[in-house]
């Protein structure tokens, strides 16, 4: 150290001992936490907040699987497309879609995510078939607003990510309901495909314009930074990825 009579310093050398004292520190308390883990069991109550078509469809399922599986735990669930703050309220654990990044959250990728562009049969077969996203101007489009705001169709021609403005007649601020719009022949949606994936695959709903289709930000859990996630939080994540390890229910 590097001392006066009136202040006491770390010299570089000694802040450099000190960087890697705490970090032996550190990964000494992580290795004692993650063995006392292996036996602890969930319990208490689990507060998640959801998206809302994606939470309903796709983790409501998995969650009473888990619940059965750990009687113990208490799920106390909230619904929400927007981004809350899960240290102000309490929330244990949220999964989104996309979304900013935020350095307090832990972020752990479950699944990839894109949007689909498609349309019922009976529309395609009383329209031409879109062939690029220019061709959306001539189609009636059913648009998600979101925050009172239409949400711009999203795109990828060549190299180049694009947004495009569509227009139609029909704005709506739900998914599930637009995907309801779609199947009943009233236009072109873009919506996620852990929304229409299963009507595709039925032949309910035809995708186009899949050459200019883009990988979007992944679904994440994220929960709040600590050093030691809980057995809840950690073992509802590994159930999770469990369920969705050979082949996700949306593909």
């Amino acid at each position: 150290m590097h001392r006066t009579t009136r202040s006491v310093r770390l010299t570089e050398e000694g802040k450099l001992f000190y960087d890697h004292a705490m970090r032996i520190i550190c990964e000494v308390d992580d290795a004692e936490a993650a063995l006392a883990q292996r036996n602890q069991t969930p319990k208490g109550r689990l507060r998640i907040d959801l998206p809302i078509a994606f939470g309903r469809l796709h983790i409501l399922p998995l969650l009473q699987s888990f619940l059965e599986q750990w009687p113990e735990l208490e799920a106390d669930v909230s619904f929400s497309d927007h981004y809350r703050d899960l240290v102000a309220d309490g929330i244990d654990i949220a999964l989104r879609i996309g979304g900013p990044a935020d350095s307090s959250l832990i972020r752990q990728v479950l699944a990839p995510h894109r949007f689909i562009t498609c349309a019922s049969p009976a529309y395609l077969k009383q329209h031409d078939m879109p062939t690029t996203p220019d061709d959306l101007a001539r189609h009636q489009t059913i648009i998600f607003t979101h925050a009172n705001s239409p949400v711009p169709w999203q795109f990828c021609i060549g190299d180049v990510e694009r947004q495009i403005d569509v227009q139609g007649s029909l704005r709506l601020g739900n998914t599930e309901a637009i995907r309801d719009a779609a199947l009943a022949g009233a236009g072109l949606v873009q919506l996620g495909a852990f929304l229409v994936g299963e009507d595709i695959k039925q032949g309910k709903l035809i995708a186009i314009l899949e050459n200019y289709s883009r990988e979007e930000p992944p679904i994440c859990a994220v929960y709040p930074t600590r050093r030691h996630v809980s057995p809840k939080v950690r073992m509802f994540i590994e159930h999770i990825r469990k369920q969705w390890a050979n082949q996700l229910p949306w593909s």
